[in-house]
């Protein structure tokens, strides 16, 4: 009797340290990384409100933010060197026709941000058309050259301008001269400039025929969502607590966004400023109150204007010629 008492006791602390080392594993966090497609700004508020508020250590996720790096978000992403990142519609759609492992997963924007810019108070840029033979100032991106050239033709030119690579600012080169247009986004670089007092014309691109695009996306990968989807739906979900918060209570989101962006935010006028556009152009919940989903029919229209203008390529460089299903490049699944 004595014998067994023994081997019940040494059984039942056996059983009760294995039930706590399963416990703390239980409990242990899980390690999900987030990488930046530029220096810490509006567009990224809802991460790191999620992050100070406790968003995510409420949810079971240790979430480190990766730095800005000359690699693109997506391809981190693509490559498994980071779960999430932050991306546009079309990098992210060119990424994944080209081959590359990249998935919408969240749409950080409802509507486009970007606007094509030129110095107000010329008598002869009035409208896109007036803007044949006039000189971009680029940043390189095949996109570029689609969109001012169908804004142009839609408008009634021809389309055909010249081409510069910007190796200064964009509004330096518009007020030297050196450049006729450009272009901006207007919820952080348009907003600074108008504190700068800089005076522009802005043509917003649906207004001449291109469909409307959510500029800002967040990305993660098929191969990650395939083995950590229960993570991957725990991120999404507290990162759009985070931006709900961020539209909720501005003034605070904004000091938690440059309190922890490791003294890169220095402007807390621009950054409030930039934050109250997001919330007062619907950007981050639109009209109807939508925050964070990826808006099909708007994938589908900018898809297909990527693949009409041959930007869509795989991975031998090479322009696809069927359309995709533009169905399997996103999924709101994550949030719901």
């Amino acid at each position: 009797m004595l014998l067994l008492t023994r081997r019940q006791t040494i059984l039942a602390a056996l059983a009760t340290s294995l039930a706590g080392r399963t416990a703390l594993a239980q409990s242990a966090p899980a390690k999900v990384r987030i990488a930046l497609d530029w220096t810490p700004n509006t567009n990224h508020i809802g991460i790191y409100v999620a992050k100070a508020k406790g968003f995510y250590a409420a949810a079971g996720l240790d979430v480190e933010i990766l730095p800005f790096t000359d690699t693109s978000a997506g391809t981190l992403v693509s490559n498994g060197v980071a779960d999430f990142g932050i991306s546009s519609e079309i990098e992210a759609m060119t990424q994944r026709a080209g081959g590359g492992d990249v998935k919408m997963v969240y749409g950080v924007v409802q509507t486009e941000t970007a606007r094509l810019i030129y110095k107000a108070g010329r008598d002869d840029i009035k409208s896109p058309k007036d803007l044949d033979g006039k000189t971009y100032g680029g940043f390189g991106g095949t996109w570029e050259s689609a969109l001012i050239s169908a804004m142009i033709r839609n408008d009634g030119g021809t389309g055909d301008v010249k081409t510069v690579t910007l190796g200064t600012s964009a509004y330096e080169a518009l007020d030297n001269g050196s450049i006729d247009f450009t272009l901006e986004i207007y919820t952080w670089e348009g907003i600074a400039a108008e504190l700068e007092n800089r005076k522009l014309g802005r043509f917003h691109y649906s207004d001449y025929g291109i469909p409307d695009e959510q500029t800002t996306v967040i990305v993660s990968s098929d191969a990650y969502l395939a083995v950590s989807r229960e993570h991957a739906r725990a991120f999404i979900q507290a990162t759009r607590q985070g931006y709900a918060y961020s539209v909720d209570h501005p003034d605070e989101a904004c000091d938690l966004l440059i309190s922890n962006s490791n003294g890169a935010l220095m402007n807390t006028e621009l950054v409030k400023a930039s934050q109250k556009a997001l919330i007062d152009g619907h950007f981050l919940k639109s009209e109807a109150g939508v925050i964070g989903t990826i808006d099909p029919a708007k994938a589908d229209a900018i898809g297909a204007f990527l693949l009409e203008n041959g930007i869509l390529v795989d991975a031998n460089g090479a322009a696809l010629k069927e359309k995709p299903d533009f169905s399997t490049y996103y999924t709101n699944e994550l949030l719901g």
